[in-house]
């Protein structure tokens, strides 16, 4: 383009445009420190809440909890194949309950985290934790008790089991 044909910016444009740019990038360079502060704020308050071991209250606490006693059982199981099966049974509910199966047809629903039926958790069941199948730690503890002893590992559990 012709140098006649080009616009020419004032030198009030520019510096109101240098000034514009610049409160932009402040802000932007803003958000992030106060982004965290309020992120840190909420996360440890919604902290508070702990298992009785001293584990966060949800689905990561429970699955960590319920690990540290795998590892102590010697029962094999990753963090990620427990995750995978928990979603795909009962989409992190601890209190989900299946009233419809052919379990539930026969009078033993499946319950919990993990979907376990009650013959089934009383059978795995792992000392030191509740006798409870809709306590999260225990059914997922005695879940990965019965996948090792069926399938070598709750991570080789693909579908229901």
């Amino acid at each position: 383009m012709p140098a006649a044909a080009q616009h020419r910016r004032t030198r009030r444009a520019r510096i109101a445009r240098t000034l514009a740019v610049a409160a932009a990038g402040a802000g932007v360079l803003a958000l992030p420190l106060v982004g965290a502060s309020t992120a840190s704020a909420a996360t440890s308050a919604g902290n508070t809440s702990t298992t009785v071991a001293g584990y966060p209250n949800n689905l990561d606490g429970w699955i960590r909890e319920s690990l540290a006693i795998m590892a102590e059982k010697r029962i094999p199981g990753s963090y990620n194949g427990i995750h995978r099966n928990i979603i795909r049974e009962s989409s992190g509910n601890p209190a989900a309950i299946n009233l419809w199966d052919s379990n539930a047809a026969k009078g033993t629903p499946s319950k919990g985290l993990l979907q376990v039926i009650d013959p089934t958790f009383t059978a795995y069941h792992v000392a030191g934790t509740s006798f409870d199948p809709f306590d999260p730690v225990a059914n997922i503890t005695a879940a990965c008790n019965y996948a090792a002893a069926r399938y070598g590992s709750i991570d080789n559990v693909f579908g229901a089991y």
